[in-house]
């Protein structure tokens, strides 16, 4: 098989949640087990940090990975899911995995594939460990695909488990309330293994003691660490940063590549993992200077408050739950521009009346649906967005519906395309 025939063999042949929802997740680990028992346990040959978390996990993992090349360090970096090639989810040291090694993978394991039937997710997670055995990383930065407790990713014994928060999504897997998801998140949490919680949460907090000491193992909490005073942006549209550790001023001038407002919060989880994994690595103060001003260049970071054009300014970012978009409409708001435009789609197995809620009435909207089979239909969505008054038009795709609105947006405009990773990834 070629490399597309390759890809067509891992997306069409075995479930994936992403495509598919909730037919392909399997609530045991236990083809990961096998998998991993079949390669020969590849996750021991290499350190390992494990995040988790409904928000800012992917941006805490880029963070971290940036910070521990720039320190020196071959890093692996597993992520989920990919915008735009498969190959994204699979990285050391910002290069994605080889189109050759998942052609030669596939084709050197489809036996065992064909026999266990894992999950599209469960043998791409057996490629990264594979990969990262073969690569002789130093350090992978592990991040969740769903949950915790179950996730193909935790058979993992990592130096630092990471939480970034918790928040109401995929509550038909995880649970309806912010103190059943918080169990599933905890269930990466390894007896001895150092927990670090990005947010510490007045309905979750006593969940994460109370597993931590189960499982003996200390717990921290990165807000009662570190706090961001304010960020402002430097000429080349960088947020910089004045953060302080116990009320003290530790950072000064910090520079960061991604433009979210919400990043604050993950730049303090990611500053408090560094404190915690300076016992097992050499990282110096440059190095998280350096690291965190060329997150996007030095891992590929894209989607996140990601600035497609400038004239008119058009944004996307991948927010997709009520925290989410909660964070991106705070930003809309704070973004100076006279007419808002926004394009927007949804899969259809989101609570939509509560991210409808959130949403800007004072906007035109261009409703549109990704190229998945959980897309939500645009005309079921204008008609529910009508009911909230919200109104806009229809196009059956993403690229028609951004195109209109750049065409239909004065120079002072902002275009903002979002709701779904997957609309983001038709356009970034």
């Amino acid at each position: 098989m070629n490399y597309r025939q390759t890809l067509d063999y891992l997306f069409s042949q075995l479930p994936m949640y992403q495509r598919i929802g909730k037919a392909a997740y399997k609530a045991n680990l236990d083809n990961t087990l096998a998998l991993d028992s079949y390669f020969g346990q590849p996750h021991k040959s290499f350190k390992s940090i494990h995040v988790a978390g409904t928000n800012g996990k992917g941006s805490v993992s880029h963070m971290l990975a940036a910070i521990l090349q720039e320190a020196g360090y071959k890093t692996g970096l597993y992520t989920s899911p990919h915008l735009k090639d498969f190959r994204e989810r699979i990285k050391v040291n910002g290069s994605m995995v080889p189109e050759k090694y998942v052609m030669d993978f596939v084709a050197a394991h489809r036996e065992i594939f064909e026999k266990i039937k894992p999950s599209f997710f469960e043998m791409t997670v057996a490629m990264a460990f594979e990969y990262f055995r073969n690569r002789e990383v130093n350090i992978a930065v592990v991040e969740t695909g769903m949950g915790g407790r179950l996730d193909s990713t935790n058979i993992i014994t990592p130096l630092l488990s990471i939480i970034t928060n918790i928040g109401l999504d995929h509550t038909e897997f995880l649970g309806d309330t912010p103190e059943l998801i918080a169990i599933e998140k905890a269930g990466i949490i390894k007896p001895g293994i150092p927990v670090l919680i990005g947010e510490a949460q007045n309905l979750t907090r006593e969940v994460f003691i109370q597993r931590g000491r189960d499982k003996q193992s200390p717990v921290f909490f990165a807000n009662e660490e570190y706090s961001v005073d304010y960020s402002t942006f430097t000429l080349s549209g960088n947020q910089n940063f004045q953060v302080r550790k116990k009320g003290t001023l530790v950072f000064e001038n910090l520079e960061c590549d991604l433009k979210g407002f919400y990043q604050r919060k993950n730049l303090i989880t990611c500053l408090a993992a560094i404190d915690l994994l300076k016992t097992h690595f050499s990282i110096k103060r440059e190095d998280i200077y350096r690291g965190l001003k060329t997150i996007v260049a030095s891992t590929g970071l894209k989607g996140r408050w990601q600035v497609l054009q400038h004239t008119p300014l058009v944004i996307a970012d991948t927010g997709h739950n009520p925290e989410g978009i909660r964070d991106v409409v705070e930003q809309i708001h704070a973004t100076p521009h006279q007419k808002l435009h926004m394009v927007i789609g949804f899969v259809n197995d989101k609570q939509l009346d509560g991210l409808l809620d959130l949403l800007p009435r004072n906007a035109f909207y261009y409703f549109t649906k990704a190229s998945i089979p959980r897309a939500m239909d645009e005309k079921e969505l204008q008609k529910a967005a009508a009911d909230k008054q919200l109104k806009g038009n229809c196009y059956n795709t993403v690229k028609e519906a951004l195109n209109e609105a750049k065409k239909q947006a004065g120079e002072n405009d902002l275009v903002f395309v979002g709701g779904s990773t997957f609309v983001v990834a038709e356009v970034v």
